[in-house]
């Protein structure tokens, strides 16, 4: 339980339901609060407009009721701007029916939006409520565009919604020189600006505008507020169908372009904004993607393989009836696949972790490592060099006779498995009962909109993470277009990259995908500090013509 507030199941039971108004902070779902989650687990209804809904769903749990905001009608689909329902009634009839209710916001819910009134319906109704307060836009934004509003001097800072800004609201930030930090619209940041020199602001007042806040899509101009209007004109930012996203724009010394470059750390991420194509299975690439994140980037996931049972069952059956009965002195799981086979089998017969008591297991990897914990099974021995069959043989003990009672292991693996391993595990004096865990065969095409991106220029980089997914994807894909970033996990997979046409920009240095992660986020920093050197402006590489060949880089 949170020390900030109650748990869930604190909360006195009413007739008429619970109420939560929660902060989801500004784009960035890991801003979410420890009790924002915490209430959300506890949800019978999650009420949330669709770009907030995203940042929010995945901590709801599975039952969790989550009514449709957007009315689709033919008025709103002529004007292009989609109509939102009463989320005040929608919260109060779920309410009242009983239901513990998470009310979403972006941001924070006593800054942004207007929750405040539905606070007041809840208590005009007698629906016992809490709020969960969020990181407001105003404050959240500006942090992740390096722009602090207040430094050891001190500063007043002033927040201005220009929606409902009054000529008297203008007057006053105007004549001050403090930081004012304005929620607006793209296209309605020269007009704020306009009123902000009519109301005493020098025309030379550093501003900074930024769109798509703590998210991949963020993006920051930095003007004056006698400029801004010329500098979205020049950089063909405005007129656009985009100008009424929102954006908060900071005036003030404090958001000078001097300081700005020193202090933006999340636009100057090694992969910021970069899309980058992960072809594996989801269970296989969801650590990846979150490496992936942590460096800006924005991973997409398309499976290249699926895995289906083997065709005969009775071998595996055999194989694990023969764990319970001491037939195996070893077991070495190759991969999360081959973990996740077994552990569908122990499930099958009833059977759980306890089963593996007196055998020694052996994992190829942490992945696999952490899967068999996930399990309730702390592996024997994991290479402590290069993960992989190899790495794992290099520290395999020899059978020993007098040490060994028993001299057989159970290898559990996919059909295409190479031989590898059980070559190396008879040669050091072990039986081995080499078992079919499980088939790969290739998975479906992806949607029609992936595979033109992948085959159009669409994704900065695709990672390779075997010859298998190279294959796979430029059979059910296509093959990616010549800007994408290649990188691949080894020689073998590069050399089969190579013979289907690939350039091969990125080589990992070891077998590892978080190395091979590590070592295309090298790549981009590396790229990124040369377009600066250069003067010319960082742009992804799905942003630039096909150019040079470039070279094969590994570090």
């Amino acid at each position: 339980m949170s020390p900030t507030g109650p748990a869930a199941s604190d909360f006195p039971v009413h007739s008429a339901g619970h109420v939560t108004f929660l902060g989801a902070g500004p784009g960035d779902p890991g801003l979410l609060t420890l009790r924002a989650v915490e209430a959300l687990a506890s949800a019978d209804v999650l009420v949330a407009e669709p770009d907030v809904l995203g940042v929010v769903r995945c901590h709801a749990r599975a039952g969790v009721s989550t009514p449709e905001m957007t009315v689709v009608d033919a008025q709103s689909t002529a004007a292009g701007v989609p109509v939102l329902r009463d989320a005040a009634n929608l919260v109060m009839e779920a309410a009242k029916g009983g239901r513990r209710v998470v009310r979403a916001v972006a941001g924070d819910p006593g800054l942004d939006g207007n929750a405040a009134a539905e606070m007041l319906a809840c208590a005009s109704a007698g629906i016992p409520f809490e709020v969960v307060p969020g990181v407001a836009n105003a404050v959240g934004v500006p942090a992740y565009a390096g722009v602090p509003l207040r430094d050891a001097q001190g500063a007043d800072v002033r927040f201005v919604d220009a929606r409902t800004a009054t000529d008297r609201c203008w007057s006053e930030v105007g004549a001050s020189d403090g930081t004012c930090v304005i929620s607006t619209s793209l296209d309605a940041v020269a007009a704020a600006a306009g009123e902000l020199v009519a109301a005493g602001r020098k025309p030379d007042t550093p501003l900074t505008v930024t769109a798509g806040g703590t998210t991949t899509r963020q993006r920051t101009w930095t003007a004056t507020l006698g400029t801004i209007a010329q500098v979205f004109k020049q950089g063909k930012v405005l007129p656009s169908p985009e100008g009424h996203q929102p954006v908060i724009a900071v005036v003030g010394e404090r958001s000078s372009a001097a300081q700005r470059d020193q202090l933006a750390w999340f636009e100057s991420k090694p992969m910021f904004g970069w899309k980058v194509l992960v072809p594996r299975t989801k269970e296989q690439a969801a650590s990846l993607s979150d490496q992936l994140r942590s460096y800006g980037a924005v991973p997409h996931e398309v499976p290249t393989i699926a895995v289906e049972p083997p065709r005969t069952p009775q071998q595996m059956e055999r194989a694990v009836k023969g764990l319970v009965t001491g037939r195996y002195e070893w077991i070495a799981f190759t991969s999360v696949n081959a973990v996740k086979a077994v552990r569908e089998k122990f499930e099958e017969y009833g059977l759980d972790a306890r089963a593996f008591a007196g055998i020694k297991v052996a994992a190829v990897g942490e992945q696999t490592a952490a899967a068999l914990i996930d399990f309730g099974v702390k592996p024997d021995l994991v290479p402590s060099g290069e993960q992989s069959a190899a790495g794992l043989l290099e520290d395999w003990p020899p059978y020993d006779p007098v040490f060994d009672p028993i001299d057989r292991v159970f290898l559990p693996r996919a059909d295409i498995a190479t031989e590898t391993l059980v070559a190396g595990l008879i040669e050091l004096g072990w039986e081995v009962d080499d078992v079919t865990a499980y088939r790969t065969v290739r998975a479906s095409p992806p949607p029609a909109e992936t595979r033109e991106a992948i085959k159009g220029g669409g994704f900065d980089a695709v990672l390779f993470t075997s010859s298998s997914t190279v294959r796979n994807l430029v059979g059910i894909a296509g093959k990616p277009h010549n800007v994408t970033v290649i990188a691949c996990i080894g020689p073998a997979t590069a050399k089969t990259a190579e013979e289907h046409g690939l350039r091969v920009d990125v080589l990992s240095p070891e077998p590892s995908v978080h190395k091979l992660a590590e070592a295309l986020a090298d790549f981009g920093a590396r790229r990124r500090d040369a377009a600066r050197e250069a003067g010319d402006p960082v742009t992804r590489p799905s942003e630039r013509r096909p150019g040079a060949r470039r070279r094969r880089t590994t570090t």
